[in-house]
């Protein structure tokens, strides 16, 4: 599989590494995003209109990427904020506290609910689901927002996205592009999933306890709207912390209270039995979920408000839509930046690249992949690198039919095949699926009221430790 690699390759992987470096430092990486997106415009149409076009198309282009997202997002926060307000939140999870009752229970559990609910439906609409519901559980027992956002990060979109054992579309992918069965590398798959799984759970939580020892919680507050995502005072409580606003609360009969707390959960149950009834998955459940997250919202709307309802429904919604777009506002410059490895660069720079390219990304990885011998050890290191390189555009699911063909090609036996085809898809959909891509990562970072950004530094040492970990028992088994 030969790839001819031009200046846009090269630029481009400059601008990654910058990127990460800058992000590790802790500082914005807007204008870098933004130069990166300008030099590949330059280079892609060689004129300086066409670069500058680029920044603002792009911007365009991750926006609509983003937008299904930054909906949900915005409608289960003005969902919550009129819970909480009327103090239906409270209610709510008030049967829960009965088994919920420390960190550590609240960090592990909601890591299972998600990662079972996630294995039937994908973890984006299982965020809004779990989220809503736990998240004041985990609160009010001492779990920071980041130790939830932490746990349902890598309990979905990890180990359950990793696997898709349900619905298959993982595995599906990569399985046909190496010429396997998708049995095969279903069960190879198992023990890699279980170790990574294992290895970055354990090690969140390892870190995570020692940190709420040292600190007591007090610097693990979410950022809140109207204040940056690195700033430090509060004016309102996040949206999903179960703490109440600043703002009066508003009265409202406690026999209301106890109907509606009884009536939204089972809304939501009804929701899961429709999703599994109906076969409905990804965007189509994240669909319902927010459809049903609207009709709640009006309804407690309008029995705590009543005549002025109508006004006060439309202003938890402006609320709501302001804290999303808040929160993907310092995402949208690099996310742009990033989709330009992928599909987004021939879409806004008609085709730049040669005859036979995946997208500059997987170009990356099939060059890689063309610079190491052909052995079962080196393979499944390559593999892992291949499977981190091709998810690094916060898709985690565009690259892996990629890591599929070429894991046939290292893979010396017919046995060794399936492993390294299921250590390339699991390294794929660990660092793109939304464990370490800030953006992809949005969903579980705004339903705890989280940086995106924070959310991605704690994960990284946990995911790069599972990913070392999970590639050395993959030699093992090869």
């Amino acid at each position: 599989m030969n790839i001819q690699l031009v200046p846009l390759h090269y630029v481009y992987l400059a601008f990654i590494v910058l990127i990460v470096a800058v992000m590790i430092r802790r500082r914005d990486t807007t204008i870098i995003c933004v130069a990166g997106i300008m030099t590949i415009g330059l280079l892609a149409t060689e004129t300086l209109s066409g670069a500058v076009s680029g920044i603002f198309n792009s911007f365009v282009y991750a926006a609509k990427e983003l937008l299904s997202t930054i909906f949900i997002i915005s409608i289960i926060v003005a969902m919550s904020r009129v819970l909480i307000r009327t103090g239906i939140n409270e209610v709510m999870v008030a049967p829960l506290t009965r088994f919920i009752r420390s960190p550590q229970v609240a960090y592990w559990g909601i890591g299972l609910i998600m990662m079972t609910v996630s294995l039937f439906f994908w973890p984006s609409p299982a965020v809004a689901l779990v989220g809503a519901v736990l998240l004041p559980v985990a609160v009010r027992v001492g779990l920071p927002p980041i130790g939830a956002a932490i746990a349902m990060n890598l309990f979905g979109h990890g180990i359950a996205l990793s696997g898709d054992y349900i619905i298959q579309g993982a595995p599906k992918l990569t399985a046909d592009a190496a010429g396997l069965p998708v049995t095969s590398v279903m069960t190879a798959s198992i023990p890699l999933v279980l170790v990574m799984g294992a290895v970055s759970t354990l090690t969140a939580f390892w870190m995570l306890r020692n940190e709420m020892k040292r600190s007591a919680g007090s610097q693990l507050r979410p950022p809140v709207p109207g204040e940056s995502l690195n700033g430090t005072s509060p004016t309102e409580a996040s949206p999903g912390a179960g703490v109440a606003p600043v703002q009066q609360r508003q009265a409202i009969p406690l026999r209301l209270q106890k109907a509606f707390a009884l009536f939204i959960p089972l809304l939501f149950a009804v929701d899961v039995i429709l999703m599994f009834v109906l076969k409905l998955q990804g965007g189509d459940a994240t669909a319902l979920i927010g459809g049903t997250a609207v009709l709640i919202l009006i309804a407690v709307t309008l029995a705590a408000h009543r005549h002025e309802g109508p006004e006060e429904t439309t202003n938890y919604l402006i609320e709501g839509f302001q804290f999303g777009f808040k929160v993907f506002g310092p995402v949208i410059p690099i996310a742009a930046f990033f989709y330009l490895g992928d599909a987004a660069i021939t879409e806004l720079f008609s085709h730049p690249l040669p005859d036979g390219s995946h997208g500059i990304v997987n170009d990356l990885g099939v060059a890689l992949a063309g610079l190491v011998p052909l052995n079962d050890t080196v393979g499944a290191i390559t593999m892992t690198l291949i499977g981190a390189v091709t998810g690094m555009d916060g898709s985690g699911f565009s690259g892996i039919s990629l890591v599929g063909s070429i894991a046939s090609m290292f893979a010396g036996t017919a046995d060794s095949a399936p492993v390294l085809t299921a250590l390339g898809q699991v390294a794929a959909i660990w660092v793109g699926g939304g464990t370490l891509i800030p953006w992809a990562l949005i969903p579980a970072a705004a339903i705890c009221g989280v940086s995106p950004f924070e959310l991605a530094r704690r994960n990284l040492k946990p995911v790069l430790l599972g990913l070392t970990v999970t590639t050395i028992v993959a030699i093992f088994l090869l």
